[in-house]
């Protein structure tokens, strides 16, 4: 944890520490009293028991104060949260687009990137969509996490306030490679954010090889894990160069994973289909060129 990275990490923690200190308070107090009912109150000294009852002071106090102490920690807890939920007016929107298992970064001027790029010290909104299932947005160090649900608008916002590189996670589970859902924000000076923001060409500002964004950007491993476990298609892992039994036109055969079974795969995948899988892939003609396919097979041949 960072403390100070954003704009929300002092109200957060605020009603963190004192929600905590209330319970150890608790726990130490009750513990000791406990302890203490125990020697004092114990059989041999007390072998016949007496009820204690209808004491309204008691009754009052074990009412009123508790009720205080929630009301406190809803009061800090609530004087941390609302603030989240009001943008300001100059904040720079940017979308975030969640799927099976990675983040995308869209830019008001086109850019996007699957690591969030922002100007430190200044308001950030996140447009939050998601292609598939349940995710959940989590920026541990600035404090902050939104679901991001599909066909449902939500949002979240935050100041930077601190230049670095902080982990962004995904806190709902999401599938078999819940826990490969990373990415990272880099908060960069504001003539940095500017000069990148800028700078001529679509080329992604990544953490990972070109052609596995393109696989993410794609949804591909929602279907095709890269780790060798088996889900609704092949692996990626160990695939190219492998021999596999397809079916084509109703029979079977041997074929060897090439650039131009990957390719006729994307573009028919029901025409060569692998062995014991269902021939359930669309077809990515007009979503992916052979420009991606060249930079898909570099990433393929480096999953030995």
């Amino acid at each position: 944890m960072y403390s100070g990275a954003s704009n929300f990490a002092h109200g957060v923690d605020l009603a963190f520490y004192i929600i905590l200190s209330i319970c150890l308070f608790f726990l130490v107090g009750i513990t000791t009293v406990m302890i203490y009912f125990v020697f004092k109150y114990n059989k041999k000294r007390h072998p016949k028991s007496v009820d204690v009852k209808d004491n309204h002071i008691l009754e009052i106090v074990w009412t009123v104060i508790p009720t205080m102490l929630v009301m406190v920690m809803f009061y800090y807890g609530w004087i941390g949260y609302r603030p989240m939920r009001t943008v300001p007016d100059n904040a720079i929107s940017i979308k975030a687009t969640a799927r099976m298992w990675s983040w995308m970064f869209e830019y008001p001027n086109g850019r996007s990137s699957n690591v969030l790029i922002v100007p430190v010290n200044k308001p950030i909104q996140l447009d939050l969509n998601s292609e598939d299932v349940i995710h959940g947005l989590f920026i541990p160090s600035f404090r902050i996490k939104e679901d991001v649900v599909p066909n449902r608008k939500n949002f979240m916002w935050f100041i930077p306030e601190r230049e670095g590189s902080f982990d962004i996670f995904c806190s709902e589970y999401c599938g078999v490679q819940h826990s490969y859902m990373l990415s990272k924000v880099q908060v960069k000076s504001v003539d940095d954010f500017i000069k990148w923001y800028n700078s001529p060409g679509n080329e992604q500002q990544s953490l990972e090889p070109l052609g596995l964004q393109i696989i993410k950007k794609n949804g591909c491993t929602a279907c095709h894990s890269l780790d060798g476990s088996k889900i609704v298609g092949p692996t990626f892992k160990g695939l190219y160069g492998k021999s596999e039994d397809v079916v084509t036109d109703g029979k079977t055969h041997k074929i060897t994973v090439n650039e131009a079974y990957i390719k006729r795969s994307i573009y028919e995948p029901a025409a060569d289909v692998v062995v014991d899988f269902n021939p359930v892939m669309p077809d990515y003609k007009g979503k992916v060129n052979d420009t991606d396919i060249q930079e898909i097979i570099k990433y393929l041949q480096t999953l030995k």
